[in-house]
């Protein structure tokens, strides 16, 4: 008797995206996709509303920050029928969602426990990746790869985990370190990690984060602050 396939849910952490949201739902490929959880960040637009017009369930998280956003859909998922799998997808659109299969799939082979979608890797449309973003992630990546011993070749938000990896990581992180959290507690709890190219596009409105020069500094204090933090002890 043949077993059932792993059950996929997507988590987005969602601020003021009501434009670009509809788009990003209506490209995710079901199946493979059982579950969306939609996590609105204290968004001032329509974006709940739009989220579950178009069948995600919408989480609220009035603290902001990606992670806490992010936090929040995990939180709601572990107190409903926990997935195998958990893909975090951006809500401006700049991500493919429609490549999700591609990204998930080392997981299903059993390649891999985190799989990192590479902007870098894959095609870009060009000025999606602003020169900051580009510049940040090869510092980070590098220096990932001084401390850690793991070359990665990207932060990219598009990224698939499985469930029992991603509990045991015990994520803490709040706002801008998320990713770099996540990929360095991979290697310090020996994870089988995997980058796959995937197609990156200039997102729709202004990035909260690099769309600024505050925001662009923060994150990147934040990166490297949360590289380095957990490096002690190596």
């Amino acid at each position: 008797m043949s077993s059932s396939p792993p059950r996929v849910d997507v988590v987005i952490p969602a601020f003021n995206e009501e434009a670009s949201l509809p788009l990003v739902l209506a490209a995710i490929p079901s199946p493979p996709v059982d579950r969306v959880v939609v996590v609105d960040n204290n968004s001032t637009d329509r974006t709940a509303d739009v989220a579950a017009r178009d069948g995600a369930l919408v989480v609220h998280e009035t603290r902001a920050g990606y992670g806490s956003a992010c936090l929040a859909g995990l939180a709601h998922l572990r107190h409903h029928d926990p997935p195998d799998i958990v893909v975090f997808l951006d809500a401006d659109f700049s991500d493919h969602p429609e490549e999700l299969p591609q990204v998930i799939q080392p997981l299903l082979d059993g390649e891999a426990d985190l799989v990192i979608g590479s902007r870098t890797l894959g095609n870009r449309q060009p000025g999606a990746l602003l020169p900051q973003a580009r510049v940040g992630n090869v510092i980070a990546c590098r220096l990932i790869q001084l401390l850690y011993g793991h070359r990665y070749t990207d932060l990219g938000p598009f990224r698939a985990i499985r469930w029992t990896a991603l509990e045991a990581l015990q994520m803490t992180d709040l706002d801008f370190g998320w990713t770099a959290e996540m990929q360095v507690k991979a290697l310090r709890h020996d994870l089988q990690v995997i980058d796959v190219p995937v197609s990156y596009r200039k997102r729709i409105g202004v990035s909260k984060i690099t769309g600024t020069i505050k925001g662009t500094v923060l994150a990147g204090y934040k990166i490297i602050y949360t590289v380095l933090r957990y490096s002690t002890g190596r």
